[in-house]
Order: structure tokens, then sequence, then C-alpha cells
């Protein structure tokens, strides 16, 4: 009876998964699955050594790497990627190579069995690589470092004077991970060798757990100094931001104490030098906040690989937390305090623009003003002088009219009509100047009116 309802209640599953199957799959369902087994965790036997690369390169060295490692595989006889993934490993001849590709940067792990454990970093796990390969790998080193992993269990825990000599007798800086199951010896310092060092000692670790704290170890050291790129560029900001700070303050001022009437041409030369400090603000905000924000984001990633790394303290010794949150947490907030500070000058010059702006705006207000009461002044002596001209043209057009109309009698009266020329030329005379003076004021009140009724002359067409 329970294997006939198991048997129903599997057939009922498959018949909805069959109907379910035919949806359209999301193109990207495949890619958002095999994204989180891209960069998987390795596993370490100890004892072993591992060399690991951080080079920062842009999109066109990506390029060339990309070619460069093809000439690795193939001087090795391994099949090379058929393109440029995120993600690769494979085995030279007993060295394991990985190698990450990031936004900014392209990562290169190599780890080898060390057969030498009396002395850790005597040789290196990279010395087997053709140097030319190693020479011709472009862009910038950012970090190179070497883990020594060694079993305590075979080699035993030297003393502290003893791992110090590992470490050219510098400061050490020591952790007990996961709650004493390894511990881990660092000095985050350069060595003769120009790499970092790191030492660590397993002591109940599987290998699986092994390669997850070397891993973490590997991003704690790599994100450290990707999150510091970003404090040289705060150091160097944070100067020219005070002055131009001192700059926008005394041009507030000057603003604060100009005179509205007067200051049209100060207004302009205060904007022009607003727009060359805004300028320059913009370009340190084109520089660095791509840098800034890669500083943040480097950091949430390195301290939550601390937080999961589980430290107690080595009696005498600082952690890693306790090491790099002393220095790496005031880098950080110097980076957010310079960019705030940019935001906080860019807002600035934004009400002082608007300020000038509105002062400008009143100052062209008021010439126009006053532009307008000079045309209204002109305009008044131009229709004085119009009534003046009118006049005049009224005896010129009367004199010329009083000559037409002498010349018309004249000719009346050689045809043989008989009449006083005189008496006749001194009547038409003010009929004449009557006439004109009518005529003239009338197209007059017809322009008057044009000028105060655009509209009329349609009206008077129709």
């Amino acid at each position: 009876m329970l294997a006939d309802t198991c048997s129903e209640l599997i057939s009922h599953m498959t018949m909805q998964f069959s109907a379910n199957a035919r949806l359209s799959e999301h193109p990207l369902r495949q890619e958002l699955y095999a994204e989180m087994h891209s960069r998987p965790f390795r596993v370490i036997d100890a004892p072993a050594r591992i060399s690991h690369l951080v080079i920062m390169c842009d999109e066109t060295q990506k390029k060339s790497q990309y070619a460069h490692l093809l000439k690795l595989c193939e001087s090795y006889a391994v099949e090379p990627p058929e393109q440029d993934v995120a993600f690769f490993q494979m085995n030279l001849n007993g060295l394991q190579m990985r190698r990450e590709k990031h936004l900014e940067f392209i990562a290169y792990t190599f780890t080898s069995r060390c057969d030498d454990s009396e002395v850790p970093f005597a040789h290196s796990c990279i010395g087997g690589l053709p140097e030319e390969w190693l020479a011709g790998l472009e862009g910038q080193i950012v970090t190179a470092f070497h883990v020594t992993v060694l079993d305590a269990s075979e080699s035993g825990e030297p003393d502290i004077p003893q791992v110090k000599q590992y470490f050219d007798d510098m400061r050490l800086i020591g952790s007990q991970p996961s709650q004493g199951a390894a511990q881990v010896w660092t000095t985050y310092q350069l060595h003769d060798d120009g790499y970092g060092r790191f030492l660590v000692y397993n002591r109940e670790m599987s290998a699986s757990q092994l390669g997850r704290l070397v891993q973490r170890l590997v991003e704690i050291e790599t994100y450290r100094l990707m999150t510091l790129l970003g404090l040289p560029l705060a150091r160097s900001i944070s100067p020219q931001l005070r002055q131009m700070d001192l700059k926008l303050a005394e041009l507030t001022q000057t603003l604060a104490q100009g005179d509205q009437q007067e200051g049209f041409n100060d207004a302009q030369q205060l904007l022009g030098q607003l727009t060359e400090i805004a300028s320059q603000v913009e370009a340190y905000r084109a520089q660095s906040t791509f840098r800034f924000n890669a500083t943040l984001a480097y950091q949430n990633i390195m301290f939550n690989n601390i937080d999961e790394l589980r430290e107690d303290e080595v009696s005498g010794h600082l952690t890693l937390q306790e090491f790099i949150g002393r220095r790496v947490g005031p880098a950080v907030k110097t980076c957010e305090s310079v960019a705030a500070r940019l935001e906080d000058l860019s807002r600035r010059i934004d009400r002082v623009s608007d300020m000038l702006r509105t002062q400008v705006d009143l100052s062209i207000q008021g010439q126009n003003q006053e532009l307008l009461s000079s045309m209204d002044r002109r305009s008044k002596i131009q229709l004085m002088m119009q009534h003046t001209v009118e006049g005049l043209s009224v005896a010129a057009i009367s004199y010329y009219t009083i000559g037409l109309v002498k010349i018309f009698l004249g000719v009346l009266y050689d045809q043989g009509i008989s009449f006083d020329k005189s008496l006749a030329l001194g009547i038409s005379m003010p009929l004449v100047i009557i006439l004109v003076a009518g005529l003239t004021r009338r197209v007059h009140s017809k322009f008057n009116k044009l000028a105060d009724d655009p509209e009329s002359p349609r009206s008077g067409h129709r």
C-alpha cells in the first residue's frame, strides 16, 4: 500500500516537472549556477609551498596576458583554455598553477610540495618556471608573497626566536585561526627577495580546511594592499582641497560684501574663478570616485575573510585582525573623508554659483531697465523732432503745391480763360496750406493708430 502511494507521488512529481519543463529557461540560469563554483577552494596537503602574484593591468594588458598564458601552456604541453575565462588552473609537471581574472587585476597562485621543512623560505615554488615567461608578464605587481605550510605533527613547532630567523628577525605577527587548529606567522613586510612571507603550521586541519585557510590568507593580503591603493591618492588630493576650500571661502565673502548695482563685472570675474575651482573639483572626483569606491569594497571583502579565520591570540603578538585593523581602518577613513570633502565642496560650489548667477541676472535686469529708460527718453525727443519736421514739411509741400497751382492757372489763362491770376493764386494759397496740413495730420493719426493697435490695418483692409 505504501509502495503504491510512493509510486503515485513520484508519478505526480514527474508529471509536474514535465509540465514545468515546458517553461522557457532564463538565458543566465546556467551561468548563475556556474558562478557559485567559479573560484573553488583548494585542497592543500602539508607540507607545501605557495607563491602568489597579483598584477594590476588594463584591458589591453589582460589580452596580452592571455596570449602569454597560451605560451606557457604550449611549453608544458597543457591544453589551454578556449577563451580568457575568469578562472583557470592546470598542472605544470607537479606545479599547480591557479589563474584568476578580476576587475582590476589578474592573480596567479603557484603551489608545490615543500621537501625542505627545515628552511621554509629557502626556495620558492615558482623557481622552476621559465624566467622569460615571468619577466614577460605585463602590468604592475601589487602583491607578491610566499606561503609555506608545514605539518606541526611531523616537523614540530619551532620556538619564537627560530621563527624570527625565518623572517629575517623582523617583528612578528601571530595568529591561531580556527580556535587554535593552526598557527600563522607573518610580518606584513617585504624581504630581500621582494616578496612577503607567511608561515602556517597545521595542527589538526584536514586538507580541505587547510586549503580554505590558505585561500583566506591569500585574499586578506591581496585585498589589504588593494584597499590601501586609495590612501596615496587621498593624501595627494587633500592639500589641494584645502587650498580650494580657502579660495571658495574668499569668493563667498567677496560675494557677500559686493554691490548688486555695481558688481556686474566683478560677478563675471568671480564666476570665472568659481568655474575654475569647479572644474578642478570635478577632475578630482573623476580621478578618485572609482578608486575610493573600490577601497570600500575591498575593505569589506578583507574583513569578512578575517572574521572567518576565527582567530585566537598568540601570547605577546598582535593578531592579523588587530594589526590590519589598526592601519587599514584609518586609511579607509581618510579616503572616506576626502570623498566626503569633494562632495561637500561640489555642493557648496553649486550654491555659490547659483548666488552669483542671481546677482548677474539682477545686474543685467538693472542695465536693461536703464537701457529702456534711455530708449524712452530718446523716443520722446524723436517725437518732438518729428512734430517739428511735420511743420516744416507742411510749409515745403504747400510751397511746391502752390507753385503747381500757379503753373496750372497760367495754363488756363493762356488758353483764353479770363480771370485775375493774382487773385486766384491768393485765394488758393490758404486752401492749399489747409489741405496739406489736414492730409499730413491724417497720415500721422493713421500711423499712431497702427502703432497702438496692430490689428487696425487688417480691419481697415477688410
